[in-house]
């Protein structure tokens, strides 16, 4: 596994590396961290930064090469992943305020959703990596995300919950919410859902991962609050799909987006759709890009 971190010098940042240090270690990941300078005279702070940073990821026996680029931060990331193949990216944010629809700051929402590998977003501090909830719609296409996770809480020593939240159904049918509610009858069904749940589940045990399934029933984003406020979850997994514009960025979804503005610990966004083929003449724009990032070093 390659990670790449990302650093401004501020103290969110050197929190997103120590928690990443700790993915990085558990996975023998390589690590490349990036040290970006957005402003004059932030060169110095930066140095220092990218010191601790390193140091922390040493601590892990990682292997780490240090860069350091002056520019737009969301750019020179994008340049960075474009260059190269990183199997994760690992950026810090903090909220803008308590309510609105947009609390984390945009630069994090923009990587986020520009860039093609999974994106960490580490909000606050975290010292620990053994409980992970990962939020499955429970359709195949969280395959990626239970894959990248299973290798990461593997090496950690750490244990999953996968959660699904039901449609409350009308009054009429609440009689069928107890059939639902039981797991292994589910689980055990031959219910397109039951059988993805199924295979999520036995794809984590598979790498020694303990796995445990729960359903809950309701609103989508108050049910995740609540089993958030169940269990002191170190790690939050939610996906993302690509959406169909020129650029291929990516689409949160208002769920994803919520969970990024109010969870209480690191978010990991993972890709769970397929991207579509480029168009012939956007492929060769991407790849005229990348050439000339390569000139300009």
């Amino acid at each position: 596994m390659k990670i790449l971190f990302c650093s401004d010098g501020s103290i969110q940042a050197e929190n997103a590396i120590r928690f990443g240090s700790i993915l990085a270690g558990a996975s023998q990941a390589d690590a490349v961290l990036l040290g970006i300078a957005e402003t004059t005279g932030e060169e110095t702070q930066l140095l220092e930064a990218l010191a601790r940073g390193h140091q922390l990821l040493r601590d892990k026996a990682v292997s780490v090469e240090i860069t350091s680029k002056a520019g737009e931060p969301v750019e020179e990331i994008l340049k960075r992943t474009l260059e190269s193949h990183y199997d994760l990216v690992v950026i810090g944010a903090v909220r803008k305020g308590t309510s609105g629809p947009f609390w984390m700051s945009a630069k994090a929402y923009k990587i986020i959703k520009t860039i093609l590998p999974p994106v960490l977003t580490v909000i606050g501090s975290r010292h620990k990596l053994e409980n992970i909830l990962i939020c499955t719609g429970g359709k195949d296409q969280i395959h990626k995300a239970v894959e990248l996770t299973g290798q990461i809480a593997r090496g950690a020593g750490a244990k999953a919950t996968l959660v699904h939240v039901m449609a409350e159904p009308p009054g009429m049918y609440a009689g069928l919410i107890a059939r639902e509610e039981n797991v292994d009858l589910l689980l055990n069904s031959s219910s397109p859902l039951g059988q993805s749940l199924k295979r999520e589940q036995n794809a984590l045990q598979t790498l020694g991962v303990p796995a445990e399934v729960r359903l809950r029933h309701g609103e989508v984003m108050r049910e995740l609050l609540s089993e958030m406020r169940r269990v002191d979850y170190d790690l939050i997994v939610a996906g993302s799909t690509p959406g169909r514009g020129p650029l291929q960025t990516y689409i949160m979804g208002d769920v994803t987006r919520e969970i990024v503005n109010q969870a209480q610990c690191p978010v990991l966004v993972v890709r769970t759709g397929e991207v579509s083929s480029l168009p012939e003449g956007l492929s060769r724009f991407l790849s005229d890009i990348k050439q000339a990032f390569k000139h300009e070093e």
